[in-house]
């Protein structure tokens, strides 16, 4: 591997009721993602608990009720413990935070020697059937983040915000030169994909976003049945040029890419999207009016 190669390695998780007994898988497989050579790893979604947005609250279910916590706070440390150990850098999924009286969709990331660098709070909060995300979280205050690490610039998003162009853009734009998506999507039951293949959109959009912005993109999924969802898997790893380096299975695995970040440096300088750039054209991107 040259200086430039970065392995990553994306846990993709089953998840079960118990919130001790996914935090612990979870340490065991960001180990054994790191014996397999991953420098990077990264967590889904929610990775302590089920996918709990996919029942609304109502008035026997309260928010506050689901599992949460504190970051800084007991999961926070045991990753914090987790990456030390390793020696990654680690994306460390998202966690149900409690900050005062709001709560957040929130990814931790810390570096090799354990210290956290900083938190992104879920940006785009989707409330769909069956992702009733609203009735859980507040929108996320963070603004986009990018941190600087030993393996490159990385910028965590969380799975809806992958459907949004300016996320991503506005990592880049940050120096980004990999973004990270702990996410948690799949088939809900009784739903027909009459549109098309849900699973190939979510991929497709990934591969839009690597190209244009010249990045490294990676999605980490969840896996497996929980109730009437049905989690893909499908984890990839997507080069600047937009090539599928790993794609995982439907199964609990991890998946390894390794990526050339000069490659990512070359496709920017080649393409020049940034260079030739109108922002004084884009101004109705952030007036706040909606389509639909």
């Amino acid at each position: 591997m040259s200086a430039r190669e970065v392995t990553i390695g994306l846990v993709q998780m089953r998840m079960v009721q118990e919130p001790e007994t996914n935090l612990r898988k979870a340490m065991r497989m960001i180990g054994e993602a790191a014996g397999k050579g991953a420098q990077i790893v990264c967590l889904p979604e929610l990775f302590v608990t089920p996918y709990f947005p996919q029942y609304d609250t109502g008035a026997d279910r309260r928010r506050e009720s689901v599992y949460n916590e504190s970051i800084p706070g007991p999961t926070a440390e045991a990753l914090s413990a987790a990456a030390r150990d390793a020696e990654v850098v680690l994306i460390g999924g998202s966690l149900y935070e409690r900050s005062g009286t709001s709560l957040f969709n929130t990814t931790p990331v810390f570096d090799e020697e354990g210290t956290m660098l900083g938190i992104y709070r879920k940006t785009h909060i989707p409330h769909d059937e069956d992702f009733y995300e609203q009735s859980y979280f507040d929108r996320g205050d963070t603004g986009f983040q990018v941190f600087k690490t030993s393996r490159g610039r990385i910028a965590p998003l969380i799975c809806y915000d992958q459907w949004y162009p300016e996320a991503a853009r506005c990592a880049a734009l940050q120096g980004a030169d990999m973004a990270f998506y702990p996410t948690a999507i799949g088939t809900v039951e009784g739903i027909e994909q009459t549109e098309g293949d849900w699973q190939q959109a979510w991929e497709n959009v990934m591969r839009g976003h690597a190209i244009a912005n010249g990045m490294v993109v990676a999605a980490c999924n969840r896996a497996g049945a929980e109730d009437l969802m049905e989690f893909w898997g499908g984890s990839f790893v997507i080069d600047a040029f937009g090539r599928t380096l790993a794609r995982g299975s439907r199964e609990e695995e991890i998946v390894l890419a390794t990526v050339d970040m000069e490659h990512g440096e070359k496709v920017r300088e080649g393409w020049r999207f940034f260079h030739n750039r109108r922002p004084e054209c884009y101004g109705k991107i952030v007036v706040n009016d909606r389509r639909d």
